[in-house]
């Protein structure tokens, strides 16, 4: 085997981490050369046990909820461990979506690098929701104990995520391609839903996420509806996930979801639950008849 590619996810996202599964395999033109495999959030017990604790974000002090949408991202810093620290993996978040050959990323040369990631924009910013490792060189990931460094305040959430607590000289970077932010197009190799908002299979659900502050309406006329709905005793309004801006990218998501229902990795009974649950958008069945008609057409 050429490496593992790992998919973290909770259970509000276990039909994307299926379906991305489906992509890694699909996609490939050599599916046996390596090993998939979907971490999940519910069955480490370490995350559940910080339930309700602060932690530390960005500087300043959040509360870890197991039910948010990204309780999984955590677990992108237990592979190495998983893979005994030898050999390649490749780890992904659960609404990343393979439209090249992700055996093409296993097997590349990383030139000396530890991690190969896509860079984001500021100073020694990375996105380590796809990211290639060699594990042997990453000994010092020790997921469940540097996790307990957040609810102790020895540790930045956003410092970890970002990748910020490794040396630079370790890290190579990945083509833009291989972490593609909301786009598909000809050169797209890993297709990243990472505006959740907008991800294909949940429109017109209630968001189910805590926003990060920088996306809290702080402008006057914000705060001034927030008083006048406090005086009033009446609720926020409850946002709701909305389509994506690229139809093509809910094509190509209910096109391989279609797939999965085909090949008996989703079942039909397994996506009404995940509906019911308003983890699925409840016009799923529709969306998938009419990608199937347009696809036929």
């Amino acid at each position: 085997m050429d490496g593992t590619v790992f998919i973290h996810t909770n259970e509000k996202q276990i039909i994307g981490a299926i379906v991305a599964a489906h992509a890694m395999r699909r996609n490939s033109r050599q599916p046996d050369a390596f090993e998939v495999r979907i971490i999940k959030a519910e069955e480490q017990p370490f995350l559940a046990a910080h339930e309700g604790r602060a932690f530390l974000r960005d500087g300043a002090t959040r509360v870890w909820r197991n039910d948010d949408l990204q309780s999984f991202t955590p677990l992108r810093f237990l592979p190495p461990a998983l893979m005994g620290y030898q050999g390649r993996a490749v780890v992904v978040d659960p609404d990343v979506f393979a439209v090249g050959d992700v055996h093409a990323l296993l097997t590349r040369d990383m030139h000396g690098s530890a991690i190969m990631c896509r860079a984001r924009e500021g100073a020694k910013q990375y996105a380590s929701s796809v990211m290639l490792l060699d594990c042997a060189r990453l000994t010092h990931w020790r997921c469940e104990e540097q996790f307990e460094e957040l609810f102790q305040m020895r540790r930045d959430y956003m410092d970890w995520i970002s990748l910020r607590c490794e040396d630079p000289a370790t890290i190579g970077l990945l083509e833009p391609e291989w972490n593609d932010f909301d786009r598909l197009t000809p050169a797209t190799q890993m297709l990243h839903t990472t505006k959740r908002r907008t991800q294909p299979w949940k429109t017109g659900l209630p968001v189910d996420f805590t926003p990060s502050a920088r996306h809290l309406d702080r402008s006057l006329g914000g705060r001034l509806r927030s008083m006048v709905r406090s005086i009033k005793g009446k609720p926020a309004p409850r946002a709701t996930y909305e389509p994506h801006p690229q139809p093509a990218v809910e094509a190509f998501f209910f096109q391989l979801l279609g797939e999965c229902l085909d090949q008996g990795l989703v079942t039909e009974a397994m996506l009404r639950e995940q509906m019911a649950r308003d983890h699925v958008r409840h016009d799923a069945f529709e969306v998938l008849a009419r990608v199937r008609r347009q696809a036929a057409a």
